[in-house]
């Protein structure tokens, strides 16, 4: 199935924001919306400024995924930010819950996978890939990429059949990408403004955590912890209990649900 393009101009006139997306990088097919956004960063964009595709050909998702982006489907893009250090670990609890906010309005109840999967039923319907600490001129950057599934179809793929799925399939028909994006960016622009103020976004993050109380394996670099994620901590790390009763932090890693 054919979608149309991405209509820029209805997106403007959809966008309710103050910065995030008022600066807008769009390309029809790129290779990655994160390399737009950090070509923008080192030519001193204003933060806010959103690199975006209608087809991404060489996507990547946490840990050196790929992630697939079909033509005219799906919202690919990367969002540029400057937070101050207090903010840093932040974004990747805000990201996600912009994301379950918009979501939402369109009638599809989300939740969160740790750290940062937005998952409908336990199949992944957005996932966010956050690079921080790159340097433009004396001010430090933060790359925001976020993959949603909207009107992609998983089940025709047999990669991302039984993992994936996209509001088009939980909704049965195809959703505008204009207002979707419109409201993703509000969402996030006001949590961000709240967390650059002193608020926090643990207790709001912390609730729609699907992990919690699961039996998980998480496999970090030098190890591999099983057992109960129990909480997480203020920075987003998760807290694992073990069999032999320890708590043990997993400050990154990936995380599996164990059968």
């Amino acid at each position: 199935m054919t979608h149309p393009p991405f209509d820029v101009t209805r997106f403007h006139g959809l966008l309710r924001t103050d910065a995030f997306g008022r600066n807008l990088i769009f390309e029809p097919i790129v290779g990655s919306t994160m390399d737009l956004a950090r070509d923008a960063a080192h030519h001193a964009a204003p933060e806010g400024t959103l690199a975006l595709a209608d087809e991404q050909t060489a996507g990547r998702g946490r840990l050196g995924r790929s992630w697939l982006t079909p033509p005219a489907a799906n919202l690919t893009f990367t969002l540029l930010l400057q937070p101050p250090a207090s903010v840093l670990r932040q974004v990747a609890m805000m990201a996600p819950l912009a994301i379950v906010h918009a979501v939402e309005e369109t009638d599809v109840r989300a939740t969160i996978k740790w750290p940062n999967d937005v998952q409908v039923g336990g199949k992944k319907l957005a996932g966010v890939l956050i690079e921080s600490e790159i340097e433009a001129g004396s001010t430090s950057v933060v790359l925001c990429g976020i993959g949603l599934n909207v009107n992609f179809d998983p089940r025709a793929h047999e990669e991302t059949r039984d993992i994936a799925t996209s509001l088009a399939v939980e909704l049965g028909r195809n959703v505008r990408r204009e207002p979707l994006l419109a409201s993703l960016l509000l969402h996030f622009e006001r949590l961000y403004v709240e967390a650059t103020s002193g608020a926090s976004m643990r207790e709001a993050w912390r609730d729609r955590l699907a992990t919690l109380g699961q039996q998980v394996r998480a496999t970090m670099p030098d190890r591999i912890v099983e057992g109960v994620a129990e909480d997480v901590d203020e920075t987003g790390a998760l807290l694992v209990r073990t069999a032999d009763n320890r708590l043990v932090t997993v400050e990154a890693g990936d995380v599996t649900l164990r059968r």
